[in-house]
């Protein structure tokens, strides 16, 4: 195990379950993703596949869960071209690392999910939405591109045609229409919060290769041929399936007092 990093505009809260709520903290910026936030997504995601932790809560202080790329921060660092790309760059290590990493990471969203904010979120492995979310990519209407993954997670979410329709309209979705073109799985009425914790908590639970196989060796799966992934698939089974650790939940299967799956569980 390793320590978690110390952070500036990252709060991180590690509670004794293993679940780790990490909280956005720019309210003021509408929790905008400026470089120095980006680095920090970095050392975050680097070292929690190995510090312990189980399952993480993405949240943000304030209204908002991102509003994605600092702009103003953009405008005044009148950055070349190459500078934006290593920038771009610096996103896509962050956003891999989360995606990639195989711990469960549960994002908690409200207020505004757009441009990079969105990216971040698409990164994680479950999105919970309440009344007030809502999802945009705005980037056509400012002139820009999306430089964090939008194009590989985004369009992965909700297909190639929705992603460039929200492009180049500046269509906004939210509510049910949101959990049914795919940009999240929940949508609750009151505490998108509330919802993401039960949900890492009960992801907390499983075994960590269990856990880790599932929020990575899917990902990357989807990114093989069907041969390759079949391959794979099966590989990863065999090192899964066969853990020590399951023995334990399988007896209790085969004795019949695991707990049953039903319903509204």
């Amino acid at each position: 195990m390793i320590a978690l990093p110390t952070l500036f505009n990252i709060v991180l809260d590690l509670h004794a379950d293993g679940v780790l709520v990490a909280t956005l903290n720019r309210p003021a910026k509408r929790n905008a993703l400026n470089a120095e936030t980006v680095e920090e997504l970095v050392m975050l995601f680097s070292a929690v596949p190995r510090s312990g932790v189980r399952s993480v809560v993405l949240a943000a202080e304030g209204d908002h869960f991102s509003a994605g790329l600092d702009l103003v921060e953009h405008h005044k660092a009148d950055r070349s071209p190459a500078e934006f790309m290593h920038l771009c760059l610096r996103w896509h290590e962050a956003f891999n690392k989360m995606e990639y990493g195989g711990v469960p990471i549960i994002a908690a969203l409200k207020g505004a999910v757009v441009g990079g904010g969105l990216e971040l979120a698409s990164s994680a492995h479950i999105r919970v939405a309440d009344a007030s979310t809502y999802f945009a990519l705005p980037e056509g209407q400012r002139g820009l591109f999306t430089g964090g993954g939008a194009t590989i997670r985004v369009a992965g979410l909700v297909g190639k045609a929705r992603m460039i329709d929200m492009m180049l309209t500046g269509r906004v979705y939210k509510g049910q229409e949101a959990v049914d073109v795919g940009l999240a799985q929940y949508l609750v009425a009151g505490s998108s919060f509330e919802t993401a914790l039960a949900l890492a908590q009960k992801a907390a639970q499983n075994l960590p290769l269990t856990n880790f196989a599932i929020c990575s060796a899917i990902s990357h799966m989807g990114n093989m041929s069907a041969l390759d992934a079949s391959y794979a698939e099966a590989v990863v089974a065999g090192v899964v399936n066969t853990q020590p650790a399951a023995r334990e939940r399988l007896d209790a299967f085969a004795k019949g007092t695991a707990a049953r799956i039903r319903p509204g569980d």
